[in-house]
């Protein structure tokens, strides 16, 4: 779990400096467009533009400095996430799971409790806070709302498990994106987000129980 929070910690950090390396161009007329396959081309004008004055190039190229430690950093990161994968049998085994890479294998194999301690997958789900929370007015679900309990980490990596999912359903057949598919036509696409990353933990739950391989149709059964 250490790995994976100072991973997280990294992320958030490397979100910050190139936000601010990205404004502080800007204010010299220099703009680069958002997005994480922009960056590079951030950090070679922050090296090379004639435009940026020398009072500004110290700090400018201190923030393009920190960003290429930052990515050294989470490099050597990912290859000890990739080694923990290795070396874990569940984690290996819950890759197989679409949506879920090592990222949330790893983290789920090293801080889930023995799933026995759950009497359901529906309970390891609440657990993570991927229930609906009630309201106030004849206990009904609020729509879009969840608990939030438990582990934020996890549960923030299902969320954009199903997101990934949701993304490429189009992409896919058989059993998996017609339950996507029959969710859209009822709920907004947020709902579906949530409803797929409960599902995820349900066969996270019921194959860390088991010891079963994926199957398709645990999407409907979980």
């Amino acid at each position: 779990m250490t790995l994976h929070k100072t991973r997280d910690l990294l992320v958030k950090q490397r979100t910050m400096t190139v936000n601010a390396l990205r404004s502080h161009l800007a204010e010299f007329g220099i703009i680069v467009a958002k997005g994480i396959g922009h960056v590079s081309d951030l950090l070679q004008l922050a090296e090379t533009d004639a435009r940026l004055p020398s009072v500004a190039n110290a700090a400018v190229k201190a923030l393009a400095h920190q960003i290429d430690a930052i990515d050294q950093s989470l490099d050597d990161l990912e290859k000890e996430i990739a080694n923990a994968h290795s070396r874990s049998e569940i984690s290996q085994l819950l890759v197989e799971i679409p949506g879920v890479g090592k990222l949330t294998a790893t983290v789920i194999s090293a801080s889930m409790p023995d799933p026995n301690v759950f009497r359901s997958g529906r309970d390891f789900a609440a657990w993570l806070g991927l229930t609906p929370r009630q309201n106030s007015s004849g206990g009904k679900p609020s729509l879009g709302a969840i608990t939030k309990q438990g582990n934020q980490y996890i549960r923030k990596l299902l969320v954009l498990a199903g997101t990934s999912l949701l993304n490429v359903v189009g992409k896919r057949k058989g059993v998996l994106r017609d339950w996507i598919v029959g969710l859209l036509a009822k709920k907004p696409a947020r709902l579906v987000t949530v409803a797929i990353a409960n599902k995820l933990a349900r066969i996270i739950w019921a194959m860390m129980k088991t010891g079963e391989s994926f199957r398709t149709e645990m999407f409907m059964k979980a």
